[in-house]
């Protein structure tokens, strides 16, 4: 059986091992990701201060060195490649392409200078090549980060780290450089709705009291009404209350940076200075009910504040890309899809042979360890419905090849990505850093030019 693979993140390598490892068929992997780079949101999202969560990659290095794994790295479908194509050269397809388009607060005022989504931010100082030349102004003292996720909370904590603290990650050059020059000094994160329904987790919580010039401010009103358990419960709802209870009681004033945790707040309206920048966020507050299905929804009460502030970063999730060929989801933003069989988003008719993993399935939710079972839980679905496959003749394995070749493609192996790896870690220890990525993909390709020492 060969299975293309679109997409190197997390969902995609932990199918490829599900499908790998199996005794009962033989499977060649074929994995394509449109940058020379693998890991996808490992490499481009998680945060530099966390490098513990990106040493999940060496795994990932295990399932490559597999003998029918082939990494194809500066492909992207759509572009490069056609659906049809795939289909010719491959029994099964599975999209793990995540979700690489943000959604957006949809206010007056949100496409003036300083409102950025907070994906553009993180590609940004995360040297993701489509964010490189992002403008991000730091030369305001507060921002407004909006959003309960642990995206608002990545987003505050590298505002707000000493140049100290940044020089020993992997943050891209150009971002460590415009950090040091920062003069950010208060974060207000914004919670829509309360404590108590914040998705961010309680270690990236706990990490604001933790930061070396940093304090986090709770005004105990914003604590009204939740029930803080009396010791440490064992949910993370629990951990995050009595957290937020511990920065409530928190004495001020000695550090120089600030950050807010406000809730029960939503977004009214940008206000833009004479020079059309951000000078200031209208926020409603809102008061909280309980639907007949027990969720909780969060409902303006009419009055509202200004906050002074001179940027907005919002965090308020992610959507699927349209690609090409591959059917989507209009309402939920994803790969349309059952259960991970891609189907047509009218008719609901399964699409044979083609399926999807990770943010592409379900939208942005779990941390990165929970796509391990999901994934192999599609692939349980893929080895069903392949019984037979095949039987179904293709063009040789080398043939793909040849055809992106052709197309003028410069196909990067797994064996060019730890070229461009040792390039990378070299170029960090001058700064005494994990690595200095190359942010661009001429010059990765550049690099690849080149004879091997």
């Amino acid at each position: 059986m060969r299975v293309a693979i679109i997409g190197s993140g997390p969902a995609g390598f932990y199918a490829a091992e599900a499908l790998l490892r199996r005794t009962d068929t033989v499977v060649h992997v074929d994995m394509f990701d449109r940058l020379p780079t693998p890991y996808g949101l490992v490499r481009g999202g998680v945060a530099p201060d966390h490098q513990s969560i990106k040493a999940v990659t060496r795994v990932y290095e295990k399932t490559a060195a597999r003998p029918t794994f082939r990494f194809l790295g500066n492909v992207c479908l759509g572009q490069d490649l056609t659906v049809e194509d795939l289909r010719r050269h491959y029994h099964q397809i599975v999209y793990a392409v995540g979700n690489e388009d943000d959604r957006r607060l949809g206010i007056p005022g949100e496409g003036i200078a300083r409102c950025t989504p907070a994906t553009v931010f993180i590609g940004w100082y995360n040297g993701h090549p489509d964010y490189r030349h992002a403008k991000i102004d730091l030369s305001v003292s507060r921002v407004a980060v909006v959003g309960n996720g642990n995206v608002a909370i990545d987003a505050a904590r590298i505002l707000l780290r000493t140049p100290a603290e940044l020089e020993k990650t992997d943050v891209a050059a150009h971002a460590l450089e415009a950090l040091r020059n920062s003069r950010v000094r208060e974060v207000y994160i914004l919670g829509r709705r309360g404590p108590e329904q914040a998705s961010f987790t309680p270690p990236e919580l706990k990490e604001f009291g933790e930061m070396e010039d940093v304090d986090p401010i709770v005004a105990p009103e914003e604590l009204a009404g939740c029930m803080i358990p009396e010791a440490a419960g064992n949910s993370q709802q629990e951990k995050n209350l009595k957290i937020l209870q511990s920065f409530a009681m928190r004495q001020h004033g000695e550090k120089t940076k600030k950050l807010h945790l406000r809730f029960l707040v939503s977004p009214k309206k940008l206000i833009a200075n004479g020079d059309g920048n951000v000078a200031g966020l209208v926020i409603e507050k809102n008061r909280l009910e309980v639907q007949r299905d027990g969720t909780v929804s969060a409902l303006g009460t009419g009055e509202t504040e200004v906050l002074n502030v001179g940027m907005v970063l919002s965090a308020i999730g992610f959507a699927a890309t349209r690609i090409a060929g591959v059917p989507y989801d209009v309402k939920a933003r994803v790969i349309a899809n059952d259960d991970g069989r891609v189907v047509d988003p009218a008719s609901r008719a399964v699409i044979a042979n083609e399926y999807v993993v990770g943010w592409a399935r379900t939208g942005p939710q779990g941390l990165i360890g929970t796509h391990k079972a999901a994934s192999a839980h599609v692939v349980e679905h893929m080895i069903a419905d392949g019984a037979g496959l095949e039987a179904r003749e293709l063009p040789e394995r080398e043939a793909i090849d040849a055809l992106l070749r052709g197309r003028g493609v410069q196909i990067v192996s797994f064996g060019d990505w730890k070229r461009l790896d040792d390039v990378e870690v070299a170029r960090g220890e001058w700064r005494g850093a994990p690595r200095d990525k190359i942010v661009d993909v001429g010059s990765m390709l550049a690099v690849l030019d080149q004879p091997e020492p």
